[in-house]
């Protein structure tokens, strides 16, 4: 791309709560996928959670595990108030009738047992209309006792806005409140945290809510993905991961492919 140079991907190692010290312009569009609150669970509807992923052969390591500590303690409050921080202030003006504004969004992936949860925060924080997506995978990771329940394969996210409708860009094409889910290939993304998100899902939502130059923010970047997502799409993105570990693979494998890429990239 000929103007990539121009873009910027900046990752912290940091919290988000400090965005301040680094300057970083307001975002288009926030989007994060908040930890599930599930403590020592995280591997509860996995087969990981068995040796070799059978439970004839016992518990794993990962049993009883979490798979990191912010599950533990999220504060979700909290996460609200900076975010709407984080994103730009709404334009006065729309576009006119019968055309989306420029304001901006956040898009929050959550449980479907926090969506309720997620809107009550949200408005109390200026969030006041939703719109739910819904993931369709076609595999489902809760594989124990599948012969005793429905296995769930769906993954749950809620775009959030204040009071005009966000930047909408979908290019004369009607877009559903599905999507399908499939996962990123490992040799073109590298598989480095336990609820990455797939990059071209990613990419699908930055491009919908987001023109290019604009600024994605991923208040806990985990594996970087969704800053990868920007760059390929020629948008400015800033993350924030507190993990010293998974912002270094984020860093060296997610963010840096090759000489090229990496010379491009701001690591901070």
């Amino acid at each position: 791309m000929g103007s990539s140079k121009k873009i910027k991907t900046e990752l912290y190692n940091d919290n988000f709560q400090n965005y301040k010290r680094y300057g970083i312009p307001k975002a288009q569009l926030v989007i994060a996928d908040i930890p599930y609150n599930i403590g020592n669970n995280f591997y509860g509807s996995n087969p990981m959670w068995y040796k070799g992923g059978d439970n004839k052969n016992g518990e794993s390591k990962l049993a009883k595990k979490a798979a990191f500590n912010s599950d533990f303690n999220f504060n979700i409050a909290e996460y609200f108030h900076f975010c709407n921080r984080l994103l730009k202030k709404e334009p006065e003006k729309s576009n006119g009738r019968g055309k989306s504004s420029d304001a901006p969004c956040m898009i929050v992936f959550c449980s479907f047992e926090q969506i309720q949860t997620v809107i009550k925060y949200a408005e109390k924080y200026g969030f006041k209309h939703n719109i739910p997506l819904i993931f369709c995978k076609n595999y489902s990771p809760q594989v124990l006792k599948a012969n005793m329940r429905i296995c769930g394969a769906t993954e749950y996210a809620l775009v959030l806005y204040r009071e005009k409708l966000p930047k909408f860009r979908n290019n004369g094409k009607m877009i559903f409140n599905w999507f399908e889910w499939h996962r990123d290939k490992t040799k073109v993304y590298p598989k480095i945290h336990p609820a990455q998100k797939p990059v071209n899902l990613l990419k699908q939502l930055i491009k919908i809510f987001t023109d290019e130059g604009d600024v994605v923010i991923d208040p806990v970047a985990g594996s970087g993905t969704t800053l990868r997502a920007a760059r390929e799409l020629n948008r400015n993105s800033y993350g924030f991961e507190i993990s010293k570990d998974f912002y270094k693979k984020a860093k060296e494998q997610m963010l840096a492919e090759n000489k090229s890429e990496f010379e491009q990239l701001s690591i901070v």
